[in-house]
């Protein structure tokens, strides 16, 4: 058995493991979780599988799936867990998006954010909002942008907020 850290918002928040057996391997994920739907997601080298929506037992929630060879074979070396948030699952206002430069037609934009997770958005008249999740010590997508953000805490985590018009211009002033 093969054990791999479980991260939510970048920070470990329990275990997964993964056994072989025969044609098939078996994920086990266990963690903590804020309130909300969450998902389960295994992370490769090469690509990632969704191990599935996590069961909430209190504050903890727990899978356990089986995949066959076909679909873990394209994840390559495995590295880590991942817990996100259900996409199209809502907080204060918040909408998960599994795929943040999905939102954007600017080439550069969707670039830098390509491969992003736990970003969060949320649309007003001709604005669009985009909340990542910000940690000093790690590596942050918009850099060039970062003097657009406003820091702030959304739930349990802390998030540089960005505020864009229709154009995808980013706006300075924060409401």
């Amino acid at each position: 058995m093969d054990k791999f850290p479980l991260l939510l918002d970048g920070r470990s928040a329990g275990e997964l493991s993964s056994e072989q057996t025969g044609l098939y391997t078996w994920f086990s994920a266990r963690c903590s979780l804020p309130e909300g739907l969450w998902c389960a997601w295994v992370v490769g080298d090469q690509g990632e599988l969704r191990l599935g929506v996590l069961e909430p037992m209190g504050t903890q929630g727990t899978i356990r799936r089986r995949f066959s060879g076909r679909l873990t074979a394209p994840l390559g070396h495995i590295l880590r867990g991942e817990v996100r948030q259900l996409e199209g699952h809502k907080q204060d206002g918040w909408e998960a998006a599994a795929a943040p430069e999905a939102f954007f037609r600017a080439p550069w934009l969707r670039r830098r954010l390509k491969g992003t997770t736990g970003a969060l958005t949320r649309a007003a008249e001709n604005t669009r909002y985009l909340a990542l999740p910000y940690d000093q010590r790690k590596p942050f997508p918009l850099t060039t942008l970062f003097c657009f953000a406003r820091l702030q805490r959304i739930g349990t985590s802390f998030y540089a907020v960005y505020r864009f018009d229709a154009q995808e211009r980013p706006i300075f002033d924060m409401e």
